[in-house]
């Protein structure tokens, strides 16, 4: 993993984000909205998604008031939009792989968008695990060590007794991985153990990267990826480009 520091990636995404918080909260707000639907209520101490969804958005820095309106509304709402999950899998310039979250009332108009952004950087949109295979999806936990009060073996031994599967020391910041479906409960314990995360989601995780060195082919990616993140439908976006 060393080289792909996920903490970087995510300092950079964070200062990129200030300006477009109302975005990232529009999109957490219809993930909480799906995670109250289908992770069995309002109440985050009975729904572990919900859970984990507070926590995204806590580590994003949403007000509690914007968190809580849309729990409220979402279970006081039986005629809210019922999002749909979709994934779209395709490539970028020079066979990079990209794979793409969204939720979405209206899968036409989403894959419309999706498709449009991979052409726009002279890439396609494949078939359905045409990239997926190259991915791992796993729980990762970033800790930035400057406010972990913990050393390395102490945090290590705290998130293998937990459960995780994999302690990662970057230069900057710590990396715990687990099982997907273990994620949510190592997840909690680290948080009632005190141990503060700049962010812990389910992920897709590239098994190599692929370098780009021609200019034309980081701009066209680039520009996929922008386009991308601009859709208020597309909730994540992973891809194997080792930027």
């Amino acid at each position: 993993m060393s080289g792909h520091s996920k903490f970087a990636n995510i300092k950079h995404k964070k200062e990129k984000n200030d300006a477009a918080k109302g975005k990232i909260f529009t999109k957490i707000g219809r993930e909480l909205a799906v995670a109250v639907k289908e992770g069995g209520g309002p109440d985050p101490a009975n729904n572990s998604r919900l859970r984990d969804v507070i926590a995204k958005a806590k580590a994003n820095n949403m007000p509690n008031d914007n968190i809580d309106r849309s729990i409220k509304k979402a279970a006081g709402d039986a005629d809210a939009s019922n999002y749909e999950h979709v994934t779209y899998e395709g490539y970028g310039p020079n066979g990079t792989a990209i794979i793409v979250e969204a939720l979405t009332d209206n899968k036409n108009r989403t894959a419309s968008n999706v498709r449009n952004a991979f052409t726009k950087g002279s890439g396609n949109v494949g078939t359905p695990g045409c990239v997926s295979f190259m991915f791992d999806k796993k729980g990762q936990i970033i800790v930035d060590k400057e406010e972990c009060d913990l050393d390395a073996d102490e945090l290590m031994m705290t998130a293998l007794d937990a459960g995780a599967e994999d302690f990662v020391e970057e230069e900057d910041s710590f990396e715990i991985l687990t099982d997907p479906d273990e994620f949510s409960d190592i997840r909690l314990a680290l948080e009632e153990a005190g141990i503060p995360m700049v962010s812990a989601e389910v992920t897709m995780i590239p098994q190599t990267y692929v370098e780009l060195t021609d200019e034309k082919d980081i701009k066209n990616i680039q520009k996929t990826l922008d386009l991308l993140e601009d859709d208020d439908d597309v909730q994540e976006i992973y891809h194997n480009w080792d930027e």
